[in-house]
């Protein structure tokens, strides 16, 4: 059985059943905790969310011979950043038991 998706709109939802807060407020909230992420990311600022993880920018270096995997045209692919996320302790810690054979838990968020 697949895993459920959840978007961003399954989060506010379970956000106001938990708080009762204004939908819109929350969508707002976290919106703009998403872009101070992005916004941090961009000055190449890392981010650390104690127990959670840590986002930070790796530049990866230009390739002057790559391939196109779908056409199998040979592609040039400069120097550009890409975001990396190391999980926190708590985090690790959470899912270590997780295999393909688990049943998912029954209570999502």
């Amino acid at each position: 059985m697949p895993v459920k998706k959840i978007t961003k709109i399954d989060i506010v939802d379970s956000l106001y059943e938990k708080t009762g807060m204004n939908r819109t407020e929350i969508r707002g909230a976290i919106d703009l905790f998403f872009d101070e992420i992005k916004e941090a990311l961009v000055r190449r600022q890392i981010i650390e969310l104690r127990g959670f993880g840590t986002f930070e920018v790796k530049v990866r270096k230009a390739r002057p011979r790559a391939r196109n995997p779908r056409t199998g045209e040979s592609i040039t692919i400069r120097s550009h950043g890409a975001v990396s996320f190391r999980s926190g302790r708590e985090l690790k810690q959470a899912v270590w038991n997780i295999t393909d054979d688990a049943a998912p838990p029954e209570k999502q968020l």
